[in-house]
């Protein structure tokens, strides 16, 4: 293939019914690098623009191409050549279409649970693209559609992975997504009960009423689904909303700003759309300078405080450009480029200007409606139906900094929570284990972080991974808390001093070699895959990682087979490997907020992605367990 595109990811998880599956894409293994920028490099709009609607990144803003230039062939033009500008814009357009209709076609496919023939239509888009003969590279139209579509089917790997852990929670749809689905009838008197409502309804954002957001509002009040999403946001909210409120406070935008949040996500941080690939509670793409980091372990579009913060300095920015929050809240929906060009061409700097004139793409046109219509429900619940509203208690926890791989379910165990309430705690975690080679800021239930700390100390850092710990309760024999942790009663015994002489106590708090990662520590280097591994749970149960796995079985996709003996240890440790060098140097010109199946046609300035620093981590060692031994004695609770 061309341009060296020529790797293979597979990827296996759930959907929400809970089924596994094996998602195979063809993608670049850079779709997985971490993203990082600031404001001023961000690629136009976290979510949701219309279809071949794009914007450039704030920094190019003034004086960008509205579209891809024509490029005519240089020199001398041979007659009877073919290759104009003309017939290579209408030959990269068929390109796009044949690209995008297998690609949409795989999302009905995906979205109907019939996986194995969505996989055959994304490879099916990416090898269409692949063997086109077309320069990806370097045509600013299509190095923008390859990136945006390996990006959109990457987002379904994140869904697999999220889900497939069986620990994430079912997301709703929020109304954005189908916001321009909505239709309006003229209701003179709803709108003057609403002008009336808004007399003492305060507010930091111009709240207006029109038919528009009064066409909303009834909506929201009609509809069962629309008024459910609205009352479950608003409960959500309690969550969050302390935290984002200073944010916002400390950005100097509105607070009321945070209404947003019910159009975008509902408030929820693991809100993923899996055609546009835009994520977490404001609906971010997974590109762009936004400052937000995301690789195979984390991403940080799904982490609420962190995506706060680059969303209030986003809007920060775009009110800088425009002037008027109305503006900047349809620049993030649709693009800052977009709306300086039509602002331009109508010369109305004026948001309802522009619905009036039909000038924006449906979506943007129902979006600002939306926010508008929320804020004033939120603001008078009772006076809109919306009543018995509990909001949720505030998330609140300790955080602890790691620099080592420590598996969930051990992280659980330590602070005596469940697995599902440290996912909650963490929702921009992609896996059940922290990075191995990097600091990540963990967050465990409030009050445990010292707890943690001092039951942490006695795990040797290699197998904190795998292993797990656990305190004795009344009536339980070491056989059966062994079984229950797939771990050997004998090398419990041994790890913890339990003896005929010194048996099992209620309270007793036990260190737990898991089998497989000590038989691999004692020596063992081979495992035998079961239908229901991929390398990323094989990974997970060893305590290494899956770039080890890959290199160490010279795998080049992320597909294993059941029955196949995999090598998970090696004799020395694995040097850092970067992806980077594997990837073409193509040029981002996606928007940061698309449409489903949307294309880009507006190409942006040039922000190359950093490279992503992946590193290896030590494999188990029978010395240092021995060595470690010692510590691990059993403890005795006071």
């Amino acid at each position: 293939m061309r341009n060296g595109l020529n790797t293979k990811i597979f990827v296996r998880g759930s959907r929400a019914a809970g089924c596994r599956i094996a998602l195979h894409t063809t993608v670049l293994l850079a779709a997985t690098l971490a993203l990082t920028g600031c404001p001023a490099d961000t690629a136009a709009a976290p979510g949701h623009a219309a279809p071949a609607a794009t914007a450039p990144p704030i920094s190019a803003v003034a004086g960008v191409r509205a579209s891809a230039p024509e490029s005519e062939p240089q020199g001398q033009v041979l007659v009877g050549q073919q290759n104009t500008g003309t017939q290579h814009a209408k030959q990269v357009q068929d390109l796009i279409t044949r690209v995008e209709a297998s690609y949409q076609s795989g999302i009905t496919n995906y979205n109907a649970n019939r996986l194995d023939a969505a996989r055959l239509d994304f490879d099916f888009a990416v090898d269409t693209m692949l063997s086109s003969s077309m320069d990806l590279k370097n045509d600013p139209v299509l190095s923008d559609e390859f990136d945006s579509l390996l990006s959109r089917i990457n987002s379904l790997e994140i869904v697999a992975l999220k889900q497939g852990n069986g620990f994430s929670p079912k997301v709703e749809a929020a109304p954005a997504e189908n916001a321009s689905e909505v239709t309006f009838v003229a209701n003179p008197a709803l709108v003057g009960k609403v002008t009336q409502e808004l007399k003492t309804t305060q507010s930091d954002l111009p709240l207006v009423v029109n038919q528009y957001v009064a066409g909303w509002i009834d909506a929201y009040s009609s509809s069962p689904s629309r008024r459910g999403h609205l009352k479950a946001s608003l409960e959500r909210a309690g969550k969050y909303k302390d935290m984002i409120q200073r944010v916002l406070r400390e950005n100097g935008v509105p607070q009321d700003l945070i209404y947003q949040a019910i159009t975008e996500s509902g408030f929820q941080p693991q809100a993923l759309n899996a055609r546009s690939g835009a994520a977490g509670m404001w609906q971010f793409m997974p590109f762009g300078g936004y400052g937000l980091e995301r690789n195979g372990y984390f991403d940080e579009r799904f982490d609420p405080e962190k995506s706060t913060i680059a969303y209030a300095k986003y809007m920060k920015t775009l009110y800088g450009l425009f002037g008027d929050w109305y503006l900047a809240m349809a620049a993030y929906d649709w693009g800052p480029g977009n709306v300086q060009r039509v602002v331009a061409r109508t010369g109305y700097a004026d948001y309802w200007e522009l619905y009036r004139h039909n000038a924006m793409p449906a979506e943007t046109m129902a979006y600002i409606p939306s926010v508008i219509a929320a804020v004033i429900m939120a603001k008078n619940p009772e006076q809109y139906g919306l009543t018995g509203l509990t909001p949720d208690a505030p998330v609140l926890s300790d955080t602890v900094t790691t620099n080592y791989a420590i598996s969930l379910p051990l992280v659980a165990d330590l602070t005596g929570a469940t697995v599902q309430e440290i996912v909650a705690l963490n929702p921009a975690m992609l896996r059940l284990s922290t990075p191995p080679d990097r600091s990540y800021d963990l967050h465990i239930p409030p009050g445990t972080a010292e707890t943690f700390q001092s039951r942490l100390k006695d795990f040797p850092e290699e197998n904190r991974a795998s292993w797990r710990f656990h305190i004795v309760k009344e009536g339980e024999t070491l056989d059966e808390i062994a079984e229950s942790l797939h771990a050997r009663a004998a090398q419990v015994a041994q790890f913890n001093d339990v003896t005929a002489a010194k048996p099992l106590e209620t309270g007793d708090e036990l260190i737990v070699p898991i089998a497989a990662a000590f038989a691999a520590s004692a020596g063992q280097t081979h495992y035998t895959t079961h239908s229901s591994d991929t390398l990323v749970t094989v990974a997970d149960r060893f305590g290494v990682t899956v770039e080890q796995l890959r290199a160490w079985n010279h795998l080049s996709s992320n597909r294993i087979v059941a029955g196949r003996t995999l090598n998970v240890a090696a004799p020395i440790r694995m040097a850092p490997t970067s992806r980077a060098s594997r990837r073409s140097s193509h040029v981002s010109t996606t928007p940061a907020k698309s449409h489903a199946g949307s294309h880009a046609t507006t190409p942006h300035a040039s922000h190359p992605a950093p490279a992503t620093h992946t590193s290896s981590q030590k494999p188990s060692s029978a010395t240092h367990a021995s060595a470690q031994k010692s510590s691990s004695t059993k403890h005795k609770n006071p």
